[in-house]
């Protein structure tokens, strides 16, 4: 399984990469119409993988891109941009890489399903995020 993840995320790179080579403009200038429309404040991620859950406090959906990659300097290509789920793929020089896709049950409930290198290291996982209230 772990040899079979490793394969599909080095693929994950080298798409991404050459993806991202062609059209690095139209990534970072695209609209994530859906994001915007999620609630900010206090959300928690409930991983599906029985991690602990993770409270983020939420300013706008957008940050749910790169919970891996957070604060990095990263270029995105926008994969989906639909009304219920966004999918984007992003590098971050240096740091590594990920896709993410976000489907939207509604303004305070998504669905996060993500994978990528981060720090060398493979990352995968499932998440339900939820808006908890305001942030503190």
């Amino acid at each position: 399984m772990r040899k079979h993840l490793l394969t599909a995320l080095a693929g994950l790179g080298i798409a991404g990469s050459l993806a991202l080579a062609g059209a690095p403009s139209i990534a970072q200038n695209a609209t994530l119409a859906m994001l915007g429309e999620l609630d900010s404040g206090q959300w928690e991620l409930r991983f599906r993988d029985d991690a602990p859950s993770q409270r983020i406090c939420l300013r706008n959906g957008t940050e749910l891109l790169q919970l891996r990659h957070r604060g990095g300097n990263c270029n995105r290509l926008v994969v989906e941009n639909g009304a219920k789920q966004v999918t984007v793929q992003y590098t971050c020089p240096g740091n590594g890489y990920g896709r993410t896709s976000v489907r939207r049950e509604s303004a305070t409930l998504v669905q996060v399903d993500s994978q990528g290198i981060a720090g060398g290291r493979p990352f995968q996982f499932s998440a339900e995020a939820r808006r908890v209230g305001s942030c503190r």
